[in-house]
């Protein structure tokens, strides 16, 4: 006699169902971890399947924060690009700071919040302070912030100004211009509402082309890119040279020697790997009591 026969349809489902899931196991839970894990060991692979790991410590994949207890630059490291990721380069926190080009106008007062804009003045002008160059950007102000007047027009969106204001520049702060289209300038009274004036930035008087570079200024999309462009680390070289009292011909050859192509020649930029290269100073040329 047939057992087949025999045997419920419900038994047969159920015979059916764990001869897949032994199967699946098998090939997704056993085979497929051991095959990638062998591809993994491929040298070339290798070093990136581990994590990119410095014996210096952190990752090579990973950006780091070059800074002293109080926030303030290291003075005798390259200084990274600025990151949203957390409290800075925090893997489990990857963000970008979803500001775009019409972040332009702060809010003032104790929980107050800076536009890209003035957050892109404020770095600016610290890296300018930090590497003696002229940290000026157009549309910013000498301070640090957005170069943004709030003008309130006698027909709402035209006709004569009436009232101006600088926006960015809380009181008793003196307005970056002192007079607009003929009317005196104002600071700006935290919690005031100028949702009615016409958002007008300033160019200024900067150079077209700024001492300090985008990427000193602008963070990553992930916040985590470990990466600075060699014209951000050729203007910090001369600090470098300067604090490790290194000849400053040295310190670009090792930057030259960081210093990574675009891919297959024509994608992307060339990048510079501050992390790798900050490993290579303290291996080179080691701080005293470090």
């Amino acid at each position: 006699m047939n057992l087949r026969t025999r045997m419920p349809s419900w038994i047969g489902h159920h015979v059916a169902a764990i001869r897949v899931v032994v199967a699946l196991t098998l090939l997704v839970g056993l085979a497929h971890p051991l095959a990638m894990t062998a591809i993994a060991q491929v040298p070339g692979l290798r070093d990136n399947a581990r994590g990119s790991v410095l014996a210096e410590g952190g990752s090579t994949l990973i950006g780091q924060s070059f800074l002293d207890d109080d926030g303030n630059p290291i003075t005798s490291y390259f200084q990274s690009r600025p990151s949203h990721a957390g409290d800075g380069y925090d893997a489990s926190a990857s963000a970008a700071g979803n500001l775009g080009p019409e972040s332009t106008v702060d809010v003032l007062g104790p929980d107050g919040r800076q536009s890209l804009l003035t957050q892109v003045c404020a770095r600016s002008k610290a890296v300018g302070e930090l590497e003696r160059v002229d940290g000026s950007r157009p549309f910013c102000t000498g301070d640090g912030v957005g170069a943004v007047l709030g003008v309130f027009r006698a027909d709402g969106t035209t006709g004569r100004a009436t009232r101006v204001v600088s926006l960015n520049q809380a009181c008793p702060a003196k307005p970056f211009r002192a007079v607009y289209e003929g009317v005196t300038v104002e600071c700006a009274e935290p919690g005031t509402d100028y949702a009615r004036a016409v958002v007008t930035p300033v160019r200024g008087d900067a150079p077209a082309g700024p001492a300090v570079p985008a990427d000193a200024v602008t963070a990553s999309a992930s916040g985590l890119d470990p990466h600075i462009s060699p014209a951000y680390a050729g203007l910090q070289t001369p600090r470098i040279a300067r604090e490790r009292g290194l000849d400053e011909r040295a310190v670009r050859r090792l930057v030259d020697e960081h210093t990574t192509g675009r891919g297959l020649g024509v994608l992307g930029a060339p990048a510079v790997n501050v992390v790798e290269l900050n490993a290579a100073l303290d291996r080179t040329q080691p701080l005293k009591g470090a």
